[in-house]
């Protein structure tokens, strides 16, 4: 019983400071303001780990490089740490490789993530309140998802339905994603 109770705050706290570096490596591809207050409540919570990553590993002109090596770290710290509780801290040492290519598909899920909930928030938020403060923040996030899936829908006049499709690709995404991490190193 406490072993589960560890694991799922291990699993949140982990998963919730990924999800934030991603956000700040989707927030720099998509050139948002960094003076935004959502931009700066983001650099404010990951800054302590990216910019030590950042004196080592270089940004490009378009991926925030920091922002991901940080986000895997932290997907491999997770790992490591669920490791050590199941199976001993040895036996994790000697899985260390394989979790290390697990953490890759625990960042990927968790980009997946994001991008469903920032997809759900956007559509509930278009039905609630269209004109909320943060709808164009959303907006630019989603819209390089959406119109590639708009451009192959059928058009059924004021439904758009690209939101409920990317909603459904990114849950199948996380699932295959969930097992193919949980299969490369199974405790």
């Amino acid at each position: 019983m406490l072993r589960e109770a560890l694991q799922f705050i291990i699993e949140i706290v982990f998963s919730l400071f990924g999800i934030a570096l991603i956000l700040r490596a989707w927030l720099y591809a998509i050139r948002l303001h960094p003076f935004n207050p959502y931009s700066q409540s983001i650099l404010r919570i990951t800054d302590w780990l990216v910019q030590p990553v950042r004196r080592i590993v270089p940004s490009s002109n378009k991926i925030d490089w920091p922002s991901l090596v940080s986000s895997w770290i932290t997907a491999l710290l997770s790992l490591v740490l669920t490791s050590a509780l199941f199976v001993g801290l040895p036996a994790t040492l000697q899985l260390l490789l394989p979790i290390c290519l697990a953490a890759v598909f625990t960042l990927l899920k968790w980009t997946f993530n994001v991008v469903l909930w920032v997809v759900l928030i956007q559509a509930i938020l278009s039905w609630v309140n269209p004109m909320a403060p943060i709808m164009p923040v959303l907006h630019t996030l989603t819209e390089p998802l959406l119109n590639p899936i708009r451009r192959i829908l059928p058009n059924f006049g004021r439904f758009d339905l690209s939101p409920l499709v990317l909603l459904i690709l990114a849950q199948l995404a996380m699932m295959v994603l969930q097992r193919v991490a949980y299969s490369v190193v199974s405790f």
